[in-house]
């Protein structure tokens, strides 16, 4: 299961006894908002892309949106999702579970502006059911992202 990878890869940085699991789903950003009594801006949603020949991954605050234009501008090319059928197998995580941890190797990691709005931020950990609370600089160091990017409204 894809919690346990995430439970694994967290070990090393003694953060996956921090993992929280919910008899409720958490797999929409209102959902998770719910399951952890908090705003659903804070939730650190993880939004999968095709980009030619790479896969992107962009966490970014649960109230944004990608912007089109800015999304074009970084990555000079339109923003093409990838499809509920794509994530499992290119990302590693079922849709709902989607976070930036335990990832397939070639996935890119990008965190986007609107994250650094807040001190915490949950995103999930693999499963449709789970979430962690992470600041800033700790999903920096778990992410292993390759830059803030700004390519969301909100």
């Amino acid at each position: 299961m894809a919690i346990d990878k995430v439970r694994e890869f967290l070990k090393k940085f003694n953060m996956d006894n921090r993992i929280k699991e919910f008899d409720m789903s958490s797999a929409t950003v209102e959902e998770a908002a719910r399951a952890l009594n908090t705003e659903g801006k804070r939730i650190a949603k993880s939004l999968s892309f095709k980009a030619k020949d790479r896969i992107l991954l962009i966490v970014l605050a649960g109230d944004a949106k990608i912007s089109n234009s800015k999304y074009k501008s970084q990555f000079h090319e339109k923003a093409h999702m990838l499809s509920i059928d794509e994530v499992n197998n290119l990302i590693g995580h079922p849709v709902g579970g989607v976070c930036p941890f335990a990832i397939n190797d070639e996935v890119e990691v990008y965190l986007d502006e609107s994250l650094k709005r807040f001190e915490t931020v949950f995103p999930a950990c693999g499963s449709a059911n789970s979430a962690i609370e992470l600041t800033i600089q700790e999903l920096e160091k778990t992410s292993n992202y390759i830059s803030w990017v700004d390519v969301s409204t909100y």
